[in-house]
């Protein structure tokens, strides 16, 4: 910025709406150290009572507190806890026929007082359903009727007016994601079990094997390294859609090399034209980075960003080419690569 430009000024209404979000966000999170900070013993006996669950988790809450538990509910579906919301006031009108011996409810009322969440409380209990409550009163109606009660203690709420559920919905929110989380870890839920529950968008891409991904097939150059630079890519060319990169191989069909569209512009460049008749393993890449194809498709774009490559080669276990990670196909999953590398 030049010396005699002004610095831009923000407008004094700008500074005070950005200092009042600040600080709600701060109340906020020193509300979560506070709970996180009281977390007590509590915690582990409603993980070891959900691992033992032989249904379902059934959670409920009214009003806000009901949309903190259905973001928990799937949550708990998607790391491998079988879970669903009830809707309270829905529960005495018929939906508590969900509910079956051996489920666990998960009940969220930070006063523990909420009338439809109390009315349930009988029912719950002749269903012999296990019952869990996340509630800020430990001396509540909800509290003295569960078996297991995660308390989060007297928060207050955030903003001048300190009504609104916020402090005590984010801290529902986190004790959630807590239980859910850490009775993913005790399951042994691994990466590909994720996968699974989450095959759509840029996540489920992610979670994705190599094998789903690489381009296999016709859609591969694969060549022996004994050929000249000019026959390889003669003999290879299509119409159709390729790689940017032909695989060379020894005469066992084992990977020795890679040689790029980027290693011919370079002897283009290089006005090596000569270089065009000699055997392409005078001037491929030996011994290339490879990856198997049952890998995670996370490793391969590690790969390919940390190393600033453009093509890797997939082989099977007798190191043979059967596909090619091409950053073409991925690049969209590269949060770090904004171009292709040269």
């Amino acid at each position: 910025m030049s010396a005699l430009q002004p610095a831009s000024v923000i407008p004094t209404v700008e500074v005070a709406r950005l200092r009042a979000g600040k600080q709600i966000i701060r109340e906020e999170a020193t509300a979560l150290s506070c709970v996180a900070e009281n977390l007590s013993v509590q915690f582990s006996h409603a993980v070891k009572t959900i691992l033992a669950c032989t249904g379902r988790v059934v959670v409920t809450g009214m009003g806000k507190a009901g949309w903190i538990g259905q973001k928990i509910a799937a949550t708990l579906s998607s790391t491998g806890t079988p879970a669903q919301f009830l809707h309270p006031a829905e529960a005495v009108h018929g939906d508590l026929g969900c509910l079956h011996g051996g489920d666990v409810v998960l009940a969220l009322s930070n006063s523990g007082e909420t009338d439809e969440i109390c009315q349930l409380i009988h029912h719950l209990k002749s269903m012999q359903t296990s019952l869990i409550a996340i509630t800020g009163r430990e001396t509540s109606t909800l509290a003295a009727a569960a078996d297991i009660t995660l308390s989060l203690g007297p928060l207050g709420e955030a903003g001048q007016l300190k009504l609104a559920p916020t402090n005590s919905t984010t801290a529902m929110l986190a004790v959630g994601d807590a239980l859910a989380l850490v009775i993913s870890e005790e399951r042994g839920f691994t990466p590909q079990d994720f996968a699974r529950f989450h095959p759509g968008g840029s996540l489920g891409n992610r979670l994705k094997t190599v094998a789903e991904t690489m381009r296999h097939g016709s859609d591969l150059r694969i060549s022996n390294e004994t050929l000249s630079i000019r026959d390889v890519l003669v003999g290879l060319s299509r119409p159709e859609r390729r790689t940017g990169a032909v695989m060379l191989v020894d005469t066992d069909g084992g990977l020795t090399g890679i040689f790029t569209d980027s290693d011919l512009a370079r002897l283009l460049e290089q006005r090596a034209d000569e270089q065009l008749d000699q055997p392409i393993s005078n001037v491929m890449t030996r011994r290339p980075l490879t990856i198997a194809a049952d890998a995670m498709l996370t490793d391969a774009l590690a790969i390919l960003s940390q190393r600033r490559i453009s093509e890797l080669p997939v082989v099977d276990p007798e190191g043979q080419p059967v596909g090619l990670i091409d950053i073409t196909d991925v690049i969209g999953l590269l949060p770090d690569v904004a171009t292709r590398p040269a």
